[in-house]
Formats: C-alpha cells, sequence, structure tokens
C-alpha cells in the first residue's frame, strides 16, 4: 500500500467511502482498483467489505461493491 499522495490515512478513506450515499442506500459503489490498492490497501479494503456483508467483484480495472447483503446473480 501507497498512500502518501493522499492526505487521508487508510481507516478515513475507508470510513469516507462508506459513508456515502450510496452505501446508505444499500447501492453500488465502483473505485478504480489501483486507488483501492493505493489509499487502502487491496486486503484492508477486501476485510472491511467482509465485516459488512457486502459483495465485491473486480473487472476490467474497477472494483464493484453490492453495499447490501443480498446475493449477487449474474445474469450472462
Amino acid at each position: 500500500m501507497d498512500n502518501r499522495n493522499s492526505p487521508l490515512s487508510p481507516e478515513l478513506w475507508l470510513n469516507d467511502l462508506f459513508a456515502s450515499k450510496a452505501v446508505q442506500q444499500g447501492g453500488v459503489i465502483r473505485r478504480k482498483a489501483r486507488d483501492v490498492e493505493r489509499f487502502a490497501g487491496m486486503d484492508v479494503f477486501l476485510r472491511e467489505v467482509r465485516r459488512r456483508g457486502f459483495r465485491v467483484a473486480l473487472n476490467g480495472g474497477q472494483v464493484v461493491v453490492f453495499c447490501n447483503r443480498e446475493p449477487v446473480r449474474w445474469l450472462e
């Protein structure tokens, strides 16, 4: 993890991310995987996602978090 370019600690970055309106409404958030790694570290991020009972996917360099406890069903 390398967050030297961020004024936020990993904990503050995660708190800010998971305080968003989309999260509070059980929606979806998306971030670049490189930003997740840079600002928090993927392991720390995934621990927080699991702790909240959310689901997460990685595709094309984007991390997509489904901010609810509903199952994810891939349609195609």
